[in-house]
């Protein structure tokens, strides 16, 4: 089930005033979710943010407990929907989720494509200066989905698996083989064929395995 849906505008990021879209308000009612997002969402710098194959961003809520338990001190910070999350589950972690899954909610469906990649903005967003790096270490990013159904969707919906491949790559998986300092080869070549996968990360896997080909 759905515990939350979220969107928000640009607005500026404290303490310098950077334009970002980390800052979501839970949505009170059914909201559309189409090709490139949520109705009423919007990301400052599309480069790196929203398209297709980021059209939703989804961490899950169990995660904040383990933000919590490292910075006892700002625990009221790490709450659903502040890490700038489109959707809010219990339940499905990195470990459990793969490249390609097919989920319906709501009304719509949509594809889990790779993993958040995160950034600085979350440092400011809890005012920690190595928050980024826990949340990369940890492996505790959350993920993206394309839309390939659109529809209405809000918190309460069922959050259901409907379709996954015969040879399933964890996002966990996918995550620890990007940050290895030499990943084996084969494997690399592999998980850049994931159905499903971005474009954009299957071109990352590609660039590492030709420069280990070169270097190895």
């Amino acid at each position: 089930m759905i515990a939350a849906v979220f969107a928000g505008s640009v607005r500026p990021l404290p303490p310098e005033g950077h334009p970002s879209g980390i800052v979501k308000e839970a949505m009170a009612g059914p909201v559309l979710l189409g090709p490139l997002g949520l109705e009423g969402d919007a990301q400052a710098d599309r480069r790196v943010h929203g398209g297709p194959d980021k059209a939703l961003h989804h961490y899950p809520a169990e995660h904040y407990a383990v933000l919590a338990a490292a910075w006892p001190d700002s625990a009221a910070r790490f709450v659903p929907g502040s890490i700038g999350e489109n959707v809010s589950t219990t339940g499905w972690t990195e470990e459990t989720v793969c490249v390609g899954d097919v989920f319906r909610i709501g009304a719509a469906r949509v594809q889990v494509t790779q993993p958040r990649s995160p950034c600085w903005k979350i440092n400011h967003r809890y005012g920690l200066g190595d928050a980024l790096q826990f949340v990369a270490e940890r492996g505790i990013t959350g993920w993206y989905c394309r839309v390939i159904e659109a529809g209405r969707i809000a918190a309460g919906d069922a959050f259901e698996l409907v379709e996954r491949h015969a040879e399933p790559v964890t996002l966990r998986r996918l995550w620890q083989i990007t940050r290895s300092h030499r990943p084996a080869a084969e494997e690399l070549s592999r998980l850049a064929q994931t159905p499903g996968l971005s474009e954009s990360w299957a071109e990352k896997l590609r660039g590492r395995l030709e420069w280990l080909r070169a270097n190895g």
